[in-house]
């Protein structure tokens, strides 16, 4: 069985750098994609996988959702830790490595051929194969701490969908917390009104 860790690599060579700035009261924007950008959110299994894998993360790490959207390759969150002590990285790795995981076991359990694993599998610098539904890194994050960033973000995020042509209005896109904000209907995250 291939060997993961949520998408992460652990060796050295492997790892991006990236400066996470964990600021008590800070909302955070975060941004992570697929594995080269491929579109492994575009089945129904596989939103929900993510969404329960938010949904987890944020119980255990005590985070709350401002805003999300889920696109085919890409996800979107704007979150808040609730705690004055926390690290965004660990409530990301909950994230990625359920949903890593979620994607290994459906495979095998399927029974799948070589080749619907092919598109999952990344080799790293010291020729090791690995099993990867996330890109390499931690992706893009962002501290929130003034309603104008707030605004600016929440409009972003739910006007990603309608920008791709996957739909005419935010509020059609179900994996998308447009709806919440603009209808008061509750999609697959349960999503907190800002605090700023």
């Amino acid at each position: 069985m291939p060997t993961a860790l949520g998408g992460h690599v652990l060796t050295a060579n492997a790892m991006k750098t990236l400066k996470r700035y964990d600021t008590p009261g800070h909302a955070h924007f975060l941004t992570f994609s697929c594995f080269e950008r491929r579109s492994f959110l575009r089945s129904e299994r596989a939103l929900l996988w993510l969404s329960e894998s938010v949904a987890r993360a944020c119980l255990k790490h005590d985070y709350r959702v401002w805003a999300y959207v889920f696109m085919p390759e890409h996800v979107h969150l704007l979150v808040k830790p609730e705690q004055p002590n926390y690290q965004i990285s660990q409530f990301l790795y909950s994230i990625k490595k359920s949903v890593t995981n979620n994607a290994m076991n459906y495979l095998e359990a399927a029974g799948k051929p070589a080749a619907a694993w092919e598109p999952f599998w990344d080799t790293n610098p010291n020729g090791e194969r690995i099993f990867r539904f996330w890109q390499r890194g931690g992706g893009y994050d962002r501290n929130i701490c003034t309603p104008e960033e707030l605004r600016e973000k929440l409009e972003y995020i739910h006007k990603n969908p309608v920008a791709r042509g996957l739909c005419d209005a935010p509020f059609q896109w179900r994996w998308s917390s447009a709806s919440f904000y603009e209808r008061g209907e509750l999609g697959p995250v349960i999503v907190t009104c800002p605090d700023l």
